[in-house]
């Protein structure tokens, strides 16, 4: 049975690809830590994201109990239109639709649904081994509110 080919375009999500630690916080207070990990599927024609919580007493409750974990998800490329799309799901039942890049260093992540606009941007290390960044919420895409930081450290 032949493979897909992989699309050059696809090398661009190639930062991502290993087992990292992520680390959400507010204000700087830890709230949730997951492990991370992307490979790649059918042969590098798609990148598979799945997360986890790596459990710490410190997280709050509240956070927890409404923590989007496990995640799960799949980005792909259309090379028409030289973008990706990322299918989104998670532990709360929640599937969503966001428009992923890596490019010039920067990892974003959007979506522009009705009354509830996200995007998050993160800036990949020069050794490739951290992600930093925020997340932000929207209710009609023009203005925005912070929501949490992310800091990924790769394990592997």
């Amino acid at each position: 049975m032949r493979q897909a080919a992989t699309h050059p375009e696809l090398q661009r999500l190639e930062p991502l690809v290993g087992e990292w630690l992520m680390d959400a916080s507010i204000d700087g207070r830890l709230v949730a830590r997951a492990r991370t990990t992307f490979a790649w599927l059918a042969g590098g024609a798609f990148l598979h994201q799945h997360a986890d919580l790596e459990p710490d007493a410190s997280m709050p409750s509240e956070w927890l109990d409404n923590a989007p974990i496990p995640v799960e998800s799949v980005i792909g490329l259309d090379d028409a239109a030289g973008t990706f799309t990322m299918l989104y799901a998670d532990g709360r039942g929640v599937s969503r639709v966001y428009e992923t890049d890596v490019q010039d260093g920067i990892l974003t992540i959007r979506r522009a649904a009705p009354a509830f606009h996200q995007r998050f941007a993160g800036t990949i290390g020069a050794d490739g081994r951290t992600i930093t960044g925020r997340w932000e919420g929207s209710g009609d895409g023009e203005t925005w509110t912070y929501d949490f930081d992310v800091t990924y450290r790769k394990v592997t």
